[in-house]
C-alpha cells in the first residue's frame, strides 16, 4: 500500500517529464547499522547540511502492510524551501514527496530491492503552493526488524522541467519545419515533370497526406473549373473587372481573389449562401459536388500567382485541431501553403508562356510553309514535322508551285539552325525561290538567281535546297523532270519498283555558287513516284547520312502504295521512328491511267495529311478521303466524304494553327480524326430557324460514331463510319 499514510512515496497523476522517469544503479549489498559514537552522529549531521540539495533520513520497512516510515533526520534547508518547520517536517516528510502516480510499482521495486531511485514530484509549501522536485532515494543500509534507512535529496527541478519542456516545443518546432520543407521538396518534384497531366491532383492528394483534410486547385475560363495539370485554363477566360463592375457592391471573394496580385488567405463558410452568378457561388458549387470534400467547416482560398496574375485558386479545408494533434499551426499551415501555391503558381506560369512560345513559333512555322500542296494533274503529298528537342520552329521548308500548262515546281530546303532567325532566313528564300521561278522555267538559272540575290541580302545562315520542275512530254507517255540541287540530298525516283538517286546538278550552298548552276534531266513515267525530303528523314547518331540515304532507296524499293499519300505513310513509318531532327518530305506519284485501282498492297492502312486553315482545306479534304477509299477499294464513300467534310469544315470556321487529317481502316470502317489548335471541346447545338451553322455535328451523329480527346497541341475530333457488308468482307479476306 501506497500513500499519504503509507510513508512511501508514490507516483504523480500527470506523465512522468524525462526527469522523472525512475532511474536504477546497482548497489552494495547493505550492512546492518550500527550505533555511532554521539560525535560521530554529530559529525555526520554536519555533512548532511553541507550537501548543496534539502534532505532528510528516513527508516522505511517494507516488510509491513501498510509500510512504516520514520524521519531520523531533516536538514534546515528543506524547512526552509517549503516554509514548514523542522518539527514539523519530521512528522511530514514522508508524506511530503508521496503522491499517487504510475510509477509507483518501480519505485517499490526500487526500494524493495535497495537500489537508489529517482522520481519526479509536486511539493507542497505551507503557504499554499506547490514546485516540482527531483525526489532521489540513496540506501543508508539495512536495520533489525526490516527496517531500511535512506538518504532522500528534495532538489527544485523547476528550472531543469522548464528547459525540458522549451527543448520539447523546439524539437516539436523542428520536426513540424521538417514536415513542411519535405511537402515542398516533394511539391517541387512534381512539379519537374512539366508533360504530367495529373500534377495538380499529385499535389492536391500529398496535401491531403501531410496537412490538410482536402484540397483541390480552380481555374476560371468560360467558366470555373476544377483542374489537374499544370496548363491550367490559359484561353477565353472571362473579363472578370468587367463582372466585378456589373456586380456593384455584391460580395464576392473569389473574383477579388482573382483580380488581387497579391498572397492573401480568404475564408469562406459554406454554411453562408452566397450570391447567386457570382465565382463565389460557382465555387462553392462545385465543391459541394466533390465527393472527396469534407461536409462542413470553413474553406480556405489561396491564390495561385504567376507573374503578372492570379492563374488559379488553391482551395483547402483546414484541419480540426480539436481532434487532429498532428495539426500544423495556423501561422505554419498558412506558411506552408502559401509556398506551394506560389510553387505551383510559377510552374504554370513558364508552361502557359513556354506554351505561348511554342504557338507563336509554330504558327510563325506554318504560315511560311505552302498553303497549297494539291495540284491538278499529278498526286501530291507532303509533310513537315518540328524536332521536338527545339523550339518547334527551324529553316526546313518546302513548297509545291502550279505553274500552268501543266508544269509543276518542287522545292524542299533546309536553312541551318532551329530558331527564329532560321525560320526568318527560310522564308525569305521560299520568296525568293518563288518570284524566280515564275520568271524563269530552267532549275538551273532560278538558282543562280537564287545565289546572287541571296549575297546582295546578306543572309547569314547556310542553306541547301533541291528545285525540281516536271511537265509531260508532247507524247504525253512520259514526263520530263528538270533540277539542280545546292548541296542538298538528291532525289529518290521509284520507277518499276527499283529506287535510284538523282545525283546530277549539285553545287554549293546557296549564296556561295559563284559560278552557273546546272540542270540536270530524268524521265518518269506514269505511275514512277519523287521523294524530295531533309536531313531530318534518314540522318541518324548511329548511321551516316549515306546509310540513311541507302535506307531510305530500300525502303521506297518495297512500297506498293497506289497514292502518293501512302507512300508518304509508309516512308515515315519506316525511317521516322525516331527522328532528330526536323522533317519535310514531299512525295509525287505521276498518274498513271492504265494502272489497276483495285490491286492489292501490303502497305498500312493509314493516312495523314497536314492543311491550312482555309476554306479551300474543305475541298482538299474531300479529295483525300476519296483518294484514300479509291486506294483501299472503298466502293461507299458518300457517308466517310461528308463526315470528313464537316469536321474539317468546324476546325477551319472554330479552330486555329493548322488542320491535320487522319484516316484509318480499322477493318470493319473507317475512322476519321481532325486537329486543330483550339483545345475547346466540339458543342452540339439545337437548329434554331434562322441560325447559321450548328448542323454538323447532327449529321455526323446520324451517320457515324464520334467523340474527342484533348491533346497538348489542341484538341483531335474523331469519326468512325461503319463499313456496309461488302467492305467489311473484303477487310476480312484481305487480313486473312
Amino acid at each position: 500500500m501506497t500513500g499519504p499514510d503509507s510513508g512511501v512515496p508514490a507516483p504523480v497523476d500527470s506523465p512522468t517529464p524525462p526527469h522523472g522517469t525512475v532511474r536504477m544503479r546497482p548497489a552494495r549489498p547493505a550492512e546492518p547499522p550500527r550505533e555511532l559514537p554521539e560525535a560521530l552522529a554529530v559529525r555526520s549531521e554536519h555533512l548532511l547540511e553541507a550537501l548543496p540539495d534539502p534532505t532528510y533520513v528516513v527508516d522505511i520497512d517494507l516488510s509491513t502492510r501498510p509500510a512504516g516510515s520514520r524521519v531520523v533526520w531533516v536538514s534546515s534547508s528543506l524547512a526552509e524551501m517549503t516554509g514548514y518547520s523542522v518539527a514539523e517536517l519530521r512528522e511530514s516528510a514522508p508524506r511530503l514527496v508521496a503522491t499517487h502516480g504510475r510509477d509507483t510499482s518501480a519505485l517499490l521495486e526500487a526500494l524493495a530491492a535497495g537500489l537508489p531511485v529517482s522520481v519526479v514530484r509536486s511539493v507542497p509549501r505551507s503557504d499554499g503552493t506547490s514546485y516540482r522536485a527531483t525526489v532521489s532515494f540513496s540506501p543508508l543500509g539495512a536495520g533489525a526488524g526490516g527496517w531500511h534507512r535512506w538518504l532522500v535529496t528534495v532538489r527544485d527541478a523547476t528550472e531543469e522541467l522548464a528547459s525540458a519542456v522549451l527543448a520539447e516545443e523546439r524539437a516539436a518546432a523542428e520536426e513540424r519545419a521538417q514536415r513542411g520543407l519535405s511537402l515542398v521538396a516533394r511539391v517541387s518534384d512534381i512539379l519537374a515533370d512539366v508533360d504530367s497531366t495529373t500534377a495538380l491532383t499529385e499535389i492536391g492528394a500529398l496535401l491531403v497526406r501531410r496537412i490538410v483534410p482536402w484540397a483541390a486547385f480552380y481555374a476560371d475560363g468560360t467558366q470555373l473549373q476544377k483542374v489537374t495539370d499544370l496548363a491550367g485554363i490559359s484561353y477565353h477566360r472571362r473579363d472578370l473587372r468587367r463582372q466585378a463592375r456589373l456586380r456593384g457592391d455584391i460580395p464576392d471573394p473569389v473574383v477579388g481573389l482573382f483580380l488581387d496580385t497579391r498572397m492573401q488567405t480568404v475564408v469562406v463558410d459554406p454554411r453562408e449562401p452566397a450570391e447567386e452568378g457570382t465565382l463565389t457561388g460557382e465555387l462553392l458549387a462545385l465543391v459541394a459536388q466533390d465527393d472527396t470534400a469534407p461536409d462542413d467547416g470553413p474553406l480556405w482560398l489561396l491564390p495561385v500567382l504567376g507573374r503578372k496574375a492570379v492563374l488559379a485558386v488553391l482551395a483547402v479545408r483546414p484541419p480540426d485541431r480539436e481532434t487532429d494533434e498532428q495539426a500544423l499551426p495556423t501561422g505554419e499551415l498558412t506558411t506552408v501553403l502559401e509556398l506551394v501555391a506560389r510553387r505551383v503558381g510559377m510552374a504554370m506560369d513558364n508552361l502557359q508562356l513556354y506554351d505561348r512560345e511554342h504557338r507563336l513559333a509554330e504558327t510563325l512555322q506554318r504560315a511560311m510553309l505552302p498553303e497549297q500542296s494539291h495540284v491538278e494533274g499529278v498526286d501530291v503529298w507532303s509533310y513537315y514535322a518540328p524536332s521536338s528537342e527545339h523550339a518547334q520552329v527551324g529553316g526546313d521548308w518546302y513548297d509545291v508551285l502550279d505553274m500552268g500548262e501543266g508544269r509543276v515546281g518542287v522545292v524542299v530546303g533546309d536553312v541551318v539552325g532551329h530558331d527564329v532567325e532560321a525560320a526568318a532566313a527560310m522564308g525569305q528564300l521560299r520568296s525568293v525561290v518563288r518570284a524566280y521561278a515564275a520568271e524563269f522555267v530552267e532549275p538551273g538559272k532560278v538558282l543562280g538567281r537564287v545565289d546572287r540575290l541571296v549575297a546582295s541580302m546578306r543572309i547569314a545562315r547556310p542553306a541547301s535546297f533541291v528545285y525540281a520542275t516536271l511537265h509531260p512530254r508532247p507524247s504525253g507517255e512520259t514526263w520530263d523532270v528538270a533540277y539542280s540541287r545546292a548541296g542538298h540530298l538528291p532525289i529518290v525516283q521509284v520507277s518499276g519498283g527499283r529506287a535510284t538517286q538523282l545525283e546530277g546538278a549539285n553545287g554549293p550552298l546557296v549564296g556561295f555558287g559563284g559560278r552557273p548552276r546546272h540542270t540536270g534531266h530524268a524521265v518518269a513515267r506514269p505511275g514512277d513516284v519523287l521523294v524530295f525530303y531533309t536531313d531530318g528523314l534518314v540522318e541518324r547518331r548511329d548511321r551516316s547520312m549515306r546509310d540513311g540515304v541507302a535506307a531510305l532507296v530500300a525502303a521506297a524499293e518495297k512500297i506498293d502504295a497506289p497514292d502518293a499519300a501512302g507512300i508518304g505513310e509508309e516512308l515515315l513509318q519506316e525511317l521516322a521512328d525516331a527522328p532528330e531532327d526536323d522533317i519535310a518530305v514531299v512525295v509525287l506519284r505521276v498518274p498513271d491511267p492504265a494502272s489497276d485501282p483495285t490491286h492489292t498492297w501490303s502497305g498500312p492502312r493509314e493516312r495523314r495529311w497536314q492543311m491550312p486553315m482555309d476554306p479551300k482545306t474543305i475541298a482538299r479534304a474531300r479529295h483525300a478521303v476519296l483518294r484514300a477509299c479509291e486506294a483501299w477499294d472503298v466502293e461507299d464513300t458518300a457517308a466517310a466524304e461528308l463526315v470528313a467534310s464537316e469536321l474539317v469544315a468546324n476546325a477551319v470556321m472554330h479552330g486555329w494553327g493548322r488542320v491535320d487529317l487522319r484516316l484509318r481502316d480499322t477493318g470493319d470502317g473507317l475512322r476519321i480524326e481532325v486537329e486543330d489548335a483550339n483545345p475547346s471541346p466540339p458543342v452540339v447545338r439545337e437548329g434554331r430557324v434562322g441560325r447559321v451553322g450548328g448542323f454538323g455535328l447532327h449529321i455526323i451523329s446520324r451517320l457515324a460514331e464520334w467523340g474527342w480527346r484533348p491533346t497538348p497541341a489542341g484538341k483531335v475530333v474523331w469519326a468512325r463510319v461503319r463499313a456496309k457488308e461488302p467492305w467489311a468482307q473484303r477487310s476480312e479476306q484481305q487480313e486473312g
